[in-house]
């Protein structure tokens, strides 16, 4: 009785043994996995700091182009409040796309601004030309008046 007591013992022990190897095996994937899944996450975190830091850049960017298309850099702008008013528009700006949006009303707007300006050139290039040839009209029809009058003796 006493050797099958052993037996049972020696069983059970081999048992409990097979058990801890298959659940050090189970620790040990188990481990593997986490550690596999931390790495991942790390990379997707240091991706997502690269892209946050590269959109800050493009900001950054963005924000200079906008002062210096509204002339906050280059002292343009004169009036402190147009100046205020300008800094307080940019600070609003917390998104690539919001400042994308107000980039491209600027531009739309500077090249409305340029439409106009070379229609008010073309319209005083035409105004100059008109008066140029008004004055040289005025200047020959007072010449053949005066010619008239020197050759009709006055």
């Amino acid at each position: 009785m006493s050797q099958d007591l052993t037996q049972q013992w020696l069983a059970e022990i081999q048992t409990l043994k097979q058990q801890l190897i298959e659940q050090q095996r189970d620790r040990d994937a188990a481990w593997e996995s986490a550690e596999k899944w931390r790495k991942l996450y790390n990379t997707e975190a240091e991706q997502r700091r690269t892209d946050a830091h590269l959109a800050q850049q493009a900001i950054a960017s963005l924000k200079a182009e906008i002062y210096q298309l509204k002339g906050l850099e280059s002292g343009i702008l004169v009036d402190g409040k147009a100046k205020t008013d300008a800094q307080q528009e940019i600070k609003q700006i917390q998104s690539i796309e919001d400042l994308q949006a107000k980039l491209i009303a600027i531009m739309k707007e500077r090249d409305r601004l340029l439409q106009a300006l070379k229609t008010e050139q073309d319209n005083h290039a035409q105004t100059r030309q008109s008066l140029t040839t008004a004055l040289g009209d005025a200047i020959d029809s007072l010449a053949r008046e005066r010619a008239e009058a020197v050759g009709n003796g006055e």
